[in-house]
């Protein structure tokens, strides 16, 4: 997959709030089975939260290991949620740059760019 599909990929799985309290537990436990999940994630039963750890592992952003009879669930740090993030860290850091050569600038500067951001909104 490209870099751009998987970040549009994990962009597009991590806008469900349930699907990241499922990453939060995983990145709080490690390793986990479906059942001490759901246990965690009180606002949807154990069937909803099978539905969202089947999209986030066909996504690629966790991966399934099996031990006997058990399925176990961790994030895949090299997995699309990796593009994203790299993506976000990319555009930071350039909002970051910008931020601080725009104080650089003469104040009339600064101002137009204000006035004309604040007409594009209207």
């Amino acid at each position: 997959m490209t870099t751009q599909r998987n970040e549009e990929l994990a962009f597009a799985v991590l806008a469900d709030q349930v699907r990241r309290q499922i990453l939060d537990t995983l990145a709080t436990h490690g390793e986990c089975n479906a059942g001490f999940i759901s246990d965690q994630i009180s606002t949807v039963g154990r069937t909803t939260v099978s539905t969202h750890l089947k999209a986030l592992r066909l996504s690629g952003v966790i991966v399934e290991r099996r031990q006997g009879r058990h399925r176990l669930f961790s994030i895949d740090p090299s997995g699309p949620a990796n593009d994203a993030l790299q993506f976000l860290r990319d555009v930071l850091g350039r909002a970051l740059e910008a931020g601080s050569n725009a104080s650089e600038l003469p104040a009339t500067a600064t101002e137009d760019s204000d006035v004309a951001s604040v007409r594009r909104r209207a």
